[in-house]
């Protein structure tokens, strides 16, 4: 491939990550200004947060038909389209077109984020395709970083939140005019003008098959492969879709969203008190996020895929038991956000930290405004809000804070082990693992359960955190961790180095990558000393 090809292949990768990564984080400074403007109830932040879940997971329901028949550049032009469009309902000003907006978004951003990821992997040859798919995780390690940075220098502007929303226009539409510089992934014949005589000559051996399987989006007749064929033992398709569910199932169930939304509460539980220098926190975990994934980005290539997803699922299961072990020795616990949270537009929208029953951060605020922006909760969860605090509640003692300090190491432990694990190595193993035929639809049908997991860990979190308290909450997602290592040792073939077709080939027939190991743990007996064990050959004249 081309300098100037590779160079486009990679902004366009980076960009696709970039606008998902903004979107997903720029509702948290936006949030505050809307509610102020539009009075808000608790039901309608959660209606209009969801709505972009809600996009997404209808996208995955039926892109992936669209990626695989229209091809992976057309959906990402619609892609870009459909955020365009979003972006102006935005800018109406209405709740209703807030909602439809932020769902258009959702949907556009989910369609992108599969059609790049496909799109660049069968583009680039195999020694490339680690980095520039995990290039797409970079940009929304980046987005989140500036969304993060947005919401902080517009927090103070007057309709700000118009700003906020409408500056995801400018990497998308230079992501619009980026792609048609792109050969089609579905044409062979039409990109490889594009590549070096050497890289031609490396790739040509394997790579004419590859490419014919890749035409299936424009001729019908060449598609091996239906939506059932998820579910069926022909090509160990059966195997291939269980793997790529429990790389979504296991990507969510470890609570990486919640320990993300928690990471607040902890840094003010040990010291980052004001609001600046809890954004200023907030920056400082984005910042290891996108470190963490330029180092996958490194090693994907060189380490591998199953070094990496597996010494993550390692640290992350070390650093959640220990949180959920020391969690308790610890002043903190969580309070429901949209019921805590002041009206003023000035503050960053962070979890209160809580010490028994006071919180700490005692704002006054009149009663009546309380009431009406918190009109959908009971009448004593009201009278309990409005109760005056005393000041000055936290007397932490030196191990408390200790323990406080050695629970945020833990926090950003697991947030740079995912970042160098579940984070890139998921998106990157989805688009290696099924056929190209059906690889559109079988991205879809494993992100389908990707949101619809994120759904459900984000909604039930603090019911569950009511029911086994927030140590057991953490140590269940540790436990989480643990057994995706195992899954994965056992399950997960390497597929660095190898191109598209020889990774479709080997899963054709392997069902488990350590399956020697698996056979002798579960064959082994406890033998007396005085016993072994005899093989004997009986001759056939016997």
């Amino acid at each position: 491939m081309g300098s100037s090809t590779l160079l486009l292949a990679s902004v366009v990768s980076s960009l696709g990550g970039l606008v998902f990564g903004y979107e997903l984080g720029i509702i948290s400074g936006a949030l505050l200004q809307l509610k102020a403007e539009f009075r808000l109830s608790c039901v309608q932040q959660e209606a209009l947060v969801s709505s972009l879940l809600i996009g997404a997971l209808l996208a995955s329901i039926m892109g992936g038909c669209l990626i695989d028949y229209r091809g992976r550049r057309n959906s990402i032009l619609l892609s870009n389209v459909l955020i365009l469009t979003g972006s102006l309902l935005l800018l109406i000003g209405s709740y209703s077109a807030l909602v439809v907006g932020r769902m258009t978004v959702g949907f556009a951003m989910c369609i992108s984020s599969m059609s790049c990821c496909i799109f660049v992997s069968e583009m680039v040859t195999p020694d490339r395709r680690g980095f520039l798919v995990t290039l797409y995780e970079a940009g929304i390690t980046v987005g989140i970083l500036a969304a993060y940075a947005m919401n902080y220098l517009l927090s103070d502007s007057k309709r700000g939140w118009k700003w906020m929303f409408g500056l995801a226009v400018v990497p998308t539409m230079i992501q619009l005019v980026s792609i048609w510089f792109l050969p089609s992934s579905t044409s062979f014949e039409s990109s490889q003008r594009y590549f070096s005589q050497t890289e031609r000559d490396k790739m040509n051996t394997v790579g004419n098959k590859e490419a014919d399987d890749s035409k299936v989006s424009n001729n019908n007749k060449k598609v091996q492969y239906n939506s059932m064929s998820l579910f069926q033992r022909k090509d160990n398709m059966r195997t291939r879709t269980v793997l790529g569910l429990a790389l979504v199932l296991f990507q969510q169930f470890t609570g990486q969203p919640n320990v993300l939304l928690y990471a607040s509460t902890i840094f003010h539980s040990v010291g980052f008190q004001s609001n600046a220098s809890a954004v200023l926190a907030s920056v400082g975990l984005g910042l290891v996020k996108v470190i963490s994934t330029l180092t996958s980005m490194v090693f994907s290539d060189r380490v591998g895929r199953r070094p990496l997803l597996i010494s993550g699922c390692s640290v992350m299961a070390l650093g959640l038991i220990t949180i959920g072990l020391l969690s308790g020795h610890s002043l903190m616990n969580a309070e429901r956000p949209c019921n805590s949270e002041d009206i003023n537009v000035n503050r960053t929208d962070l979890p209160h930290l809580m010490v028994g029953n006071w919180t700490l951060f005692n704002t006054p605020l009149d009663e009546s405004q309380r009431l009406v922006n918190n009109n959908t909760q009971d009448e004593d969860d009201v009278i309990d809000k409005v109760r005056p605090k005393p000041p000055n509640t936290l007397v932490s003692s030196p191990s408390v804070t200790a323990v406080n300090w050695i629970i945020f190491v833990c926090m950003m432990a697991v947030v740079s082990a995912y970042s160098f694990g579940f984070g890139p190595m998921t998106w990157l193993l989805l688009t290696e693992i099924f056929p190209a035929a059906i690889r559109g639809r079988a991205f879809a049908f494993t992100n389908c359960f990707n949101w619809a997991a994120n759904l459900l860990v984000t909604f039930t979190f603090l019911n569950f955190i009511d029911a086994i308290g927030l140590s057991g909450m953490f140590l269940l997602y540790g436990m989480t961790a643990v057994a995706a290592g195992v899954f994965f040792y056992f399950m997960l073939p390497e597929t660095k180095g190898k191109t598209l077709e020889e990774i479709d080939k080997e899963l054709c027939f392997i069902k488990f990558y350590h399956s020697e190991d698996c056979c002798s743990i579960i064959s082994r007996r406890n033998i007396s000393p005085q016993y072994q064990r005899v093989h004997c050959q009986v001759s056939a004249s016997g």
